[in-house]
This record gives C-alpha cells, sequence and structure tokens, in this order.
C-alpha cells in the first residue's frame, strides 16, 4: 500500500531556510519503500488566493474561487496519509503565502461545522499526520508561538488529530543558506522523516 506525502514549500524566498529543511525531512521519507511524495511551491506550482471572507462554502462545500487552484488543493489535502507545510517566520506568524493555505481552509471548517459532514473518511481520522516545518532568524523561544497557532487550526480543520501533529522548527537561521551550518537541522529533519513514515505504516497496520 502507497503511502502519500503531500508537500508545500510556502516561502516567497526559493531554497531558502524553511525549504532546505523541508527538502532534507522529504528527502529521508523518500529513502523508505511504499512512498509517493508530492511537493508544491506556493506561487509557481501552485496559486492560492487569499480568503474573501465571504462564507460561500457554509452552503456550496467548496470555496467559491475558481481562479486558482485550491479546490484541487483541498482535495489533496484529504488524500495524503502525511500533510507537510513548510513556512519561515515573518513578524511572529507563517509567511502570508502559508496563511493563505490555512485561511482557504475554512472550506474544511464550513464542511465539520456548519454542513455536520465528515472532511476525511472516518476509517482514516486516526492514521494520518501533519508537520509543521519552520524556520526563523530570531532565537527567542517564543518565535515559532503564532505560527504553532495557526497550524494547529490548519491540521485540526484537516481532521489530523492533536496527537498527530508533529513539528520541526529551527531559530536562529535567517541568511539564505544558514540552515545548511546548523549544527543538528539536517539530522532533525531525517529522524523525524524516517520517524513518521514507520509510524504511518503501523497506523496503516503494513508493520
Amino acid at each position: 500500500m502507497v503511502i502519500k506525502v503531500l508537500a508545500f514549500a510556502t516561502s516567497p524566498r526559493r531554497q531558502g531556510n524553511s525549504e532546505t529543511l523541508l527538502d532534507y525531512l522529504l528527502a529521508a521519507m523518500g529513502e523508505e519503500s511504499g512512498i509517493e511524495i508530492t511537493k508544491y511551491v506556493l506561487g509557481e506550482d501552485i496559486i492560492i488566493n487569499p480568503c474573501k471572507g465571504c462564507n460561500a462554502c457554509e452552503v456550496l462545500n467548496r470555496c467559491i474561487q475558481e481562479d486558482d487552484d485550491l479546490n484541487d488543493v483541498l482535495e489533496e489535502i484529504i488524500e495524503a496519509d502525511c500533510v507537510v507545510l513548510a513556512s519561515p517566520i515573518f513578524c511572529m506568524g507563517l509567511c502570508a503565502q502559508a496563511k493563505a493555505l490555512v485561511d482557504r481552509a475554512q472550506v474544511f471548517r464550513s464542511r465539520k461545522y456548519v454542513l455536520m459532514e465528515p472532511v476525511a473518511p472516518p476509517e482514516r481520522k486516526d492514521k494520518r499526520i501533519g508537520i509543521f516545518v519552520s524556520t526563523a532568524g530570531q532565537k527567542w523561544d517564543y518565535v515559532f508561538d503564532g505560527a504553532v497557532m495557526s497550524m494547529k487550526c490548519f491540521f485540526h480543520v484537516s481532521d489530523i488529530l492533536k496527537r498527530n501533529m508533529r513539528w520541526l522548527m529551527i531559530n536562529g537561521v535567517d541568511l539564505k543558506g544558514e540552515i545548511e551550518a546548523h549544527p543538528s537541522a539536517k539530522d532533525q529533519a531525517q529522524e523525524m522523516g524516517v520517524g513518521v513514515i514507520r509510524e504511518l505504516k503501523q497506523l496503516k497496520g503494513e508493520v
């Protein structure tokens, strides 16, 4: 059985610290057997517009905007066994590109709490893992707090349980490429990648 990993690189700076950290993680995952990895770069591979706050999704069960890739992306999120979002920290929160995707997951919120319909099939709800990958220039221990709250909301409405949320966050890296000199970032990413795939195989009854 194939394990589907869906990853989003959201930084406007290509091959920056957060995307490099994401690539470390995905490379480790890809070394395991039976893994299908899809990586999207927001703004290049897919376009996600900001939410209009119109609440049309409470009636339509989908986003009313049809000039971007959101509706297809939401279906891929549902189908994925592991959803990974990588974002740098901008002004103590997610970058704008990442926040647009998180806000547009309002469709899932409407589906769950207004239309009272499941997002993921009930039999898969406890077999999915969400990973937030992030880097920040500041060394404050609270620099990720705002982004973590947004990501908890995103994973929750995507029917990923709190116990299945994972966090890979490295601070003190600002200039492009600084992550490559970090003493433990690559090892942490590789360890998490291998561990999450093994955990998913256990959840799916493959080991």
